[in-house]
């Protein structure tokens, strides 16, 4: 009975492959074992992760293994005919390169992430924002390189011209390249505030016309709230190519403020102007009496111009406290009889002598 013949092959045979292939269930099953019995609790006791490391990501890839090796054997000892031999043959060993290239990319990715979040395989680092944003990027990177050259190893077993295709590749990679320039310049910059941490989410900064918050720090964009509520996406390139002022980081807030009073003030009076402005500090606790400066700076077209020059202390409220400063100068400039001027022309008519 086990001699008679079923497809080309004797019942003998098509048993002894059926058993090679529960051979290879039952020694993953074994493997299994070993590890949770014997490699988990020596990994444990390991002073590095590395090891750990290299046991988990080889952990399916070599449970894959066994099954393919264990069919390909069981197969090639069957009479399958030409094709069908050739065409499993083919099969199997691509789908062991593939085995390998997962095993690759899982130890890889592992790797990367162990160097990113964790100090020489010891305690976990800090989660900080660049390495939150930039592992992604790197992991999706290292995994389309290894998949790639995994994928085009496999189309060689399997009798593709591989110069051809990789000629092919090489175009479309350049062409990729010529158009994600501006992608690369916006990650670049990305990891470049990253890196020098010019400002941060919640700093208020200001670059051209725009100034508001930041409210997040991507790696291709930041985004800004400003003061009027609007979202502003920039892309980190050309916040690498401007000069960007990080008002938060200030020590205090300088306001240059031109006062001017009419040209019958006489010179006590300009004096006891700038007297005046500068006991704004004590009216106004958020000014700073360090650096203050008031100045008869110029002769205006209808004016005698006063230069006013004062700092705000951290973390007054900017806006607030300008218009308490400007308050208190009205005020006691009013007190004092001090006139404020505006433009004004005097026309001289000559008449006529004839």
């Amino acid at each position: 009975m086990l001699e008679k013949v079923y497809y080309g092959n004797s019942l003998e045979d098509w048993g002894i492959s059926l058993l090679i292939i529960v051979g290879g269930l039952v020694l993953n099953q074994l493997i299994l074992l070993v590890n949770r019995m014997v490699i988990q609790r020596i990994t444990k006791k390991s002073k590095t992760r590395y090891d750990t490391i290299f046991f988990d990501a080889l952990k399916k890839p070599l449970l894959c293994g066994v099954m393919l090796a264990a069919i390909r054997v069981a197969c090639e000892r069957l009479n399958l005919g030409e094709q069908a031999q050739d065409f499993m043959t083919r099969s199997c060993q691509i789908l062991l390169t593939l085995n390998v290239t997962w095993f690759i990319a899982r130890i890889v990715v592992a790797l990367v992430e162990e160097s990113f979040f964790r100090e020489g395989g010891g305690p976990r680092k800090k989660d900080t924002r660049l390495n939150r944003h930039l592992f992604p990027v790197v992991k999706r990177s290292l995994l389309v390189l290894i998949w790639l050259i995994g994928v085009v190893t496999a189309l060689g077993e399997a009798g593709v011209e591989v110069r051809s295709l990789w000629g092919t590749l090489g175009i479309g990679g350049l062409a990729f390249a010529l158009a994600s320039q501006d992608t690369v310049k916006n990650m670049l910059g990305g990891i470049t505030i990253f890196l020098d941490r010019p400002f941060r989410p919640g700093d208020v900064i200001r670059f051209d016309a725009t100034e508001g918050t930041v409210e997040d720090i991507g790696l291709r964009s930041t985004r800004i709230r400003t003061y009027d509520r609007q979202l502003v996406v920039i892309p980190n390139s050309k916040l690498m190519d401007v000069s960007v002022v990080n008002i938060t980081l200030e020590p205090a807030r300088r306001v240059v403020l031109t006062l001017g009073l009419t040209y019958d003030t006489r010179c006590e009076q300009m004096e006891h102007a700038l007297t005046l402005l500068k006991r704004i500090p004590r009216a106004v606790p958020e000014v700073s009496d360090r650096e203050l400066a008031a100045t008869f700076s110029d002769y205006g077209d209808s004016a005698l111009l006063i230069t006013f020059i004062y700092f705000i202390r951290k973390p007054a409220d900017i806006r607030e406290t300008v218009s308490r400063v400007n308050f208190e100068i009205l005020r006691t400039f009013n007190e004092a009889g001090l006139n404020f001027a505006f433009p004004t022309q005097t026309v001289y008519l000559e008449g006529n002598k004839a």
